[in-house]
């Protein structure tokens, strides 16, 4: 999946989803990034991974996505996670300047992150 500046790529594993995320997110792309998160919601995975090695700019719409799926990953009817594999630095400054970089598991690396699961 693909918006105005972003980019969403889905791979099926076995333990999990992984997501490899790119270029902006922003508000014009963060609805659309909702809706690829679902879509493995929705097929019944909640085990996700996402690999943010690509993304340059990350908004507050596209956080309230993030700990929104992550909400509904963990819920207890699930019990799956959402964790972030790969983030630069921008956005990891991001992400503690909100006060959410402890909410997420992070991993150097994709695989790491995978086989956290």
């Amino acid at each position: 999946m693909t918006a105005t500046n972003a980019t969403f790529e889905r791979q099926e594993l076995k333990r999990c989803d992984v997501y490899r995320v790119g270029g902006r997110l922003g508000g014009d792309s963060s609805a659309e990034f909702e809706g690829a998160l679902k879509q493995s919601m929705d097929a019944g995975t909640y085990n996700l991974v996402l690999n943010l090695s690509a993304v340059t700019f990350i908004s507050s719409a596209a956080l309230r996505v993030l700990v929104n799926t992550a909400k509904e990953c963990r819920s207890t009817l699930h019990r799956g996670d959402l964790r972030l594999a790969e983030t630069p630095d921008a956005v990891q400054k991001v992400l503690k300047l909100a006060g959410l970089d402890e909410l997420f598991k992070q991993f150097e690396s994709e695989s790491e992150a995978v086989g956290s699961f």
